[in-house]
């Protein structure tokens, strides 16, 4: 495990002057939970592992099929909201304590470095080894490598390739959304503290706006979505940022409603209440989740893995799939202090090694299942999803375990090296603690570096 931050210096750190700085406290009283927080690596991994059995089930067939089964794996790319929605969680939460608490936010040259010494290295390995193995007649194309190597492909409205990238690469338009939501991350967030501290206003004022422009945030995803059809469809919007917003604005307001437990005095407030009601209700919204997703899984959101049939699917396909990421996510991120058999097994060793190697496992299962169906001599949609799932999800496992220790590791280590304040100097910085990016290791809800990157396959293209 890496190691985590101290939560009290966090809070010292953020607290305005003359200001008491509020302690941590356990769940069972009300507040919400800080530090490492198992459960979450647990959920990281059951969206790297459903995304995977998507895209095997894609590339074999199993999820076209007439049938429920094969409708159900057809909708596994809902591990994209999931992981979105984590980013949103354990990124955001330290400007929004800092906006609750009229502190200073964090550093966001720190913030940036971090993020791009997380998820740059590993991803531009995977680029060279899949252009290397399948775009051999474009690897003295300049515009092609740049755009993959800065994440900027899908801003490629007309490019050479089919689907949603190279051969190998056809996920890593999710990774392009996370890498634009780092960027604009630090304004969106002034902005929201902009508008919370207005009048400098008490605690729960300023969370209901905090959670108030969230919600804005979330209703502009929706309209992304008419504007994607209006006056023309263009499919390639789908790929883009702002489309996605939904999903972060989930993870973002959990963290508001759990910083905002935090500091509340007294333990009858409405942020107790609501990490009370969760505590005592994990069932309840995994039942919410599982039958948004069946909803999902039916004619409501179109046609399956074949584009988006019309604006309406569409819209009913970001209001399902944030609910499943919601229902999934907000139990594990405000658990009950005695625990329940959801975060129990969540929180299990297999579930936080998968965890842990999860960025890999993103990164480099379309060039295990490419490599393993060359190597087989396997059609598209050739059937043998069982076999194909256990050779390509064993092999997938071994790139990934040995891209986290030598590549990712090592890249963390310089992050925290480049970021480390000079001696004697206090970072502004909260309790910045080293975790991993959606699909890596580490999970701190007290994190200024911690997130998550959706895989799966956009709506509206034909195949990966």
């Amino acid at each position: 495990m890496t190691e985590t931050g101290s939560s009290s210096a966090a809070t010292r750190d953020t607290a305005p002057a003359g200001r008491k700085p509020v302690r941590d406290t356990p769940a069972h009283s009300g507040r919400a939970p800080s530090g490492h927080v198992d459960a979450l690596d647990g959920v990281r991994a059951l969206a790297a592992v459903a995304v995977l059995v998507f895209h095997v089930a894609i590339e074999s067939a199993a999820a076209l099929r007439d049938d429920f089964f094969s409708a159900l794996l057809a909708r596994g790319d809902v591990a994209v909201p999931v992981f979105f929605a984590l980013s949103g969680l354990l990124l955001y939460r330290p400007w929004a304590r800092a906006a609750l608490l009229g502190g200073r936010p964090p550093s966001t040259r720190t913030y940036l470095i971090k993020r791009a010494l997380r998820i740059l290295p590993a991803y531009w390995l995977v680029v060279v080894v899949a252009m290397a193995l399948w775009a051999g007649p474009h690897l003295g194309d300049v515009t092609t490598w740049l755009q993959l190597l800065l994440l900027g492909q899908t801003y490629e409205i007309d490019p050479w390739w089919f689907g949603l990238g190279p051969r190998g690469l056809a996920q890593m338009w999710s990774l392009c959304v996370e890498a634009a939501f780092y960027v604009l991350l630090p304004l969106v967030a002034a902005v929201l503290a902009a508008y919370a501290r207005r009048g400098d206003p008490g605690l729960d004022v300023r969370a209901r706006r905090l959670l108030t422009g969230i919600a804005v945030l979330a209703a502009s995803s929706f309209a992304w979505a008419l504007f994607t059809y209006y006056p023309v469809y263009r499919p390639y919007l789908n790929t883009w940022l702002p489309r996605a917003w939904v999903f972060f604005a989930v993870g973002m307001a959990l963290a508001v409603v759990s910083e905002w437990a935090r500091q509340e005095t007294g333990g009858n407030g409405p942020a107790h209440r609501f990490v009370h009601a969760v505590g005592a209700s994990t069932g309840s919204f995994l039942l919410v989740a599982a039958l948004a997703y069946a909803v999902a899984a039916s004619p409501l959101t179109g046609t399956r893995f074949s584009g988006v049939d019309g604006v309406w699917a569409d819209l009913s396909e970001l209001a399902l799939y944030a609910t499943v990421a919601a229902g999934l996510v907000t139990p594990a991120a405000l658990p009950p202090a005695e625990g329940s058999p959801y975060g129990r097994f969540l929180s299990s060793r297999p579930m936080r090694f998968l965890g842990k190697v999860s960025y890999g496992v993103f990164l480099w299962q379309f060039v295990a299942l490419y490599l393993w169906y060359d190597f087989t001599e396997q059609q598209p949609w050739s059937g043998n999803f069982a076999g194909n799932l256990v050779v390509v999800g064993a092999f997938t496992l071994l790139l990934a375990t040995l891209t986290h220790r030598y590549v990712e590791e090592p890249a963390r280590r310089l992050a925290r090296l480049a970021t480390s304040p000079r001696q004697g100097t206090r970072t502004a910085t909260p309790s910045a603690t080293e975790t991993e990016t959606a699909t890596g290791t580490e999970t701190t809800t007290e994190t200024t570096t911690g997130t998550t990157t959706g895989t799966g396959t956009a709506r509206g293209s034909a195949r990966p």
